[in-house]
């Protein structure tokens, strides 16, 4: 009978904490596109003149204004808007006439691959990096870890692009320029995922897959130093907190090695909260990636809303900016949710 009340108790409380995220995700989702969309008429943009033009007639203007439902009152305007995002359908873009999630499609793989990549390099290195600096806490190991972080956030992420193509495109020339791909290889593979690396690689087109390493690598390489940088800082944070607890001295005095008191011990209970930064960092290359992709040129998500923003695409531009936002919240709740389930203090 105990055991009977324990498992209904342990679903009760599953049930209870899953309601709670659906609530959180619903609230916070509602609220994401209340913030988009009044920002959007809040802006001295006139969407049916991108859409007409400054010169159409009168009863045109108007007649495409009654299209758009911007006749009617703003709440009742804010009702459609929310039962037609919950479908997926934020209208169709200016620019090339297609609705914006399949522009939104299109490009976001892009962004994927990139900010995936970044992510990587961020965490490959960030988090050895870390270690190493609260290991030697104090020392010029320390120091450097933590000079290469402050440079991480303080120069712009711009001008490191624009230094990077200059010295290892135009200069050395050993990597390839702006782009995702030359035009020779873009016709040797069919798109499946939208990921070049991995459907060039899936279809055994190594020519295309080398040239896309050669042109994704600078930029993948920037996002991860930006990346390293936020990692490495709170690896270290992390990894002096636990080296002070007393399990930490427990573990020395019974004669483990230091390399499995680090490694096996203190950077474990340390990669509970680290999972946490991980996601936001990943969310942020995801949200933050528009001036990288510019100066690339890089076909992504940020690129597809600075272009639709530059021609007054308000369409493309809130759902672009809502898709970014969806994503940082649901890798922000995921990531409390896996806080969770490895900490059992916070359950």
């Amino acid at each position: 009978m105990n055991g009977g009340g324990g498992h209904g108790s342990a679903l009760r409380s599953f049930l209870k904490q899953l309601a709670q995220f659906v609530v959180i995700l619903a609230t916070t989702l509602l609220g994401l596109v209340a913030v988009t969309f009044f920002i959007g008429r809040v802006v001295p943009i006139d969407p049916v003149i991108a859409i007409v033009g400054d010169r159409a007639p009168a009863h045109v203007y108007e007649r495409v204004r009654t299209e758009l439902g911007l006749d009617r009152p703003l709440i009742e305007q804010f009702v459609i808007y929310v039962k037609k995002a919950a479908t997926g359908d934020f209208g169709n873009s200016v620019l090339t006439t297609n609705p914006v999630m399949t522009d939104i499609a299109n490009v976001f793989p892009a962004t994927l691959e990139l900010a995936t990549l970044g992510t990587l390099i961020g965490v490959i290195i960030g988090v050895p990096l870390g270690v190493l600096a609260a290991v030697k806490r104090g020392t010029l190991i320390d120091q450097f870890v933590r000079v290469l972080g402050l440079v991480g956030y303080s120069v712009p992420i711009f001008w490191l692009g624009l230094m990077g193509l200059l010295l290892f495109y135009a200069k050395l020339g050993w990597v390839a320029g702006p782009g995702r791909i030359d035009v020779t290889y873009s016709y040797l593979y069919t798109p499946v995922t939208g990921i070049v690396l991995l459907d060039t690689a899936m279809q055994g087109q190594w020519d295309a897959f080398w040239d896309a390493v050669s042109h994704v690598i600078l930029p993948a390489c920037l996002l991860g130093y930006f990346s390293l940088a936020y990692i490495s800082r709170m690896t270290r944070s992390f990894m002096l907190n636990e080296l002070a607890q007393e399990y930490v001295i427990a573990a020395r005095v019974k004669g483990l090695s230091e390399a499995r008191v680090i490694w096996r011990h203190a950077l474990r209970n340390a990669a509970v909260p680290l999972i946490t930064v991980i996601a936001l960092s990943y969310a942020n290359l995801l949200e933050g990636s528009v001036l990288t992709e510019t100066v690339f040129a890089w076909p992504g998500l940020g690129q597809y809303i600075t272009n639709s923003l530059q021609n007054a695409d308000m369409n493309a531009v809130l759902g672009g900016t809502l898709v970014i936002g969806t994503v940082f919240v649901l890798l922000n709740l995921v990531s409390d949710l896996l806080y969770r389930l490895l900490d059992p203090r916070t359950r």
